[in-house]
């Protein structure tokens, strides 16, 4: 168990970043069964058919998921933090490719302590002096097969998570910031300061931490669970499940959304009001929906007039979210 504590200039110096590369080790977890599908299931299912080929493409694929494990040290080489606020998946892939060959050896071998011997030709691969290289390929092998393709609508889910969550705490503090990010993360407020809380593994004693003015990075992911980093070379952070992971996997089929919101207000529509479950920008619906700018466009402008939507500016940006009223009609259910 952590415990975080938090001071009071902390808030102003907490970042947030999206990372890739990070997306697409955590993507590969769930892929080879390194990390249950969850509500990944039908995303995990689609993409089976490219896992195996890419496994039998890129050998040393093999030798990245060989190193997966939950619960213990796993090489920061292969996934290092982002130096800013990320999205750039050449300039985190050049930081691995940069790793001195001693510190990637060292990594490997804290990596690999207490797990089963790899297979023979993974062990080839760790052994190799070209080692930081091939993982870097398999690395980039795997975003090219498992998430470029859906990078623009994994890029949407996770921006419109930071937006919130940095709105949350800059208005309302780590209590609001912090309530639905996990269950096994909580606030414990103390006067000005407080303390994070994170509940993880089987300890019963508080590992206890202080961020003491350095901030807190966030970094929400799709495909990756709750991980927590309080040690080199990542600064202290928290990565977490983005809010709308279901809008990767597509929309539920008609009868479970609510086959008569459709009807009432077509389809695309229907779309439009169901993906503003979180707040989102006009670029943001037309990535995730695969629809025009001006069909975005045009769909906003009559649910903004039938007041199912309402939009706030934030800064250069015009963000829609939906009504109490559009709430309560994206939430209908057809019944038989």
């Amino acid at each position: 168990m952590l415990a975080i504590e938090v001071g009071p200039v902390d808030v102003a110096h907490t970042r947030y970043a999206i990372s890739p590369l990070g997306e697409t080790m955590q993507a590969l977890r769930v892929a080879s069964g390194a990390q249950p599908a969850g509500a990944l299931r039908p995303w995990a299912e689609r993409i089976a058919p490219l896992y195996q080929r890419l496994r039998a493409d890129v050998p040393a694929v093999g030798a990245l998921t060989a190193l997966m494990r939950r619960g213990g040290y796993n090489a920061d080489f292969i996934h290092p933090p982002p130096s800013g606020p990320g999205g750039d998946f050449t300039a985190e892939l050049a930081a691995v490719r940069a790793t001195p060959l001693p510190q990637a050896r060292a990594e490997l071998a804290r990596n690999l302590a207490g797990l089963r011997p790899p297979p023979r030709y993974v062990q080839q691969i760790l052994d190799a002096p070209d080692v930081v290289d091939r993982l870097a390929d398999a690395i980039e092998a795997a975003w090219h097969a498992l998430v470029a393709p859906d990078w623009a609508r994994v890029r949407t889910v996770l921006e419109r998570d930071l937006v919130r969550r940095a709105g949350h705490l800059a208005m309302y503090g780590w209590a609001a910031a912090l309530s639905d990010l996990d269950a096994r993360v909580s606030w414990r407020s103390e006067g000005v300061a407080g303390t994070i809380e994170v509940r993880t593994g089987s300890r019963t004693t508080w590992e206890r931490h202080r961020l003491g003015g350095q901030g807190l990075l966030l970094m929400p992911t799709v495909f990756g669970s709750m991980i927590t980093y309080v040690e080199p070379p990542w600064p202290y952070a928290l990565v977490y499940p983005a809010r709308g992971i279901a809008d990767l996997i597509g929309p539920p089929p008609a009868e479970v959304a609510g086959q008569c919101l459709g009807r009432l207000l077509g389809p695309h529509r229907a779309d439009v009001l169901r993906a503003l479950a979180v707040p989102a920008t006009t670029t943001q619906l037309v990535r995730q929906l695969g629809l025009s700018l001006g069909a975005v466009g045009g769909h906003l402008a009559v649910l903004r007039d039938t007041g199912l939507v309402t939009r706030v500016r934030t800064g250069r940006s015009v963000r829609y979210e939906r009504t109490p009223l559009g709430d309560a009609l994206a939430a209908t259910r057809s019944s038989r």
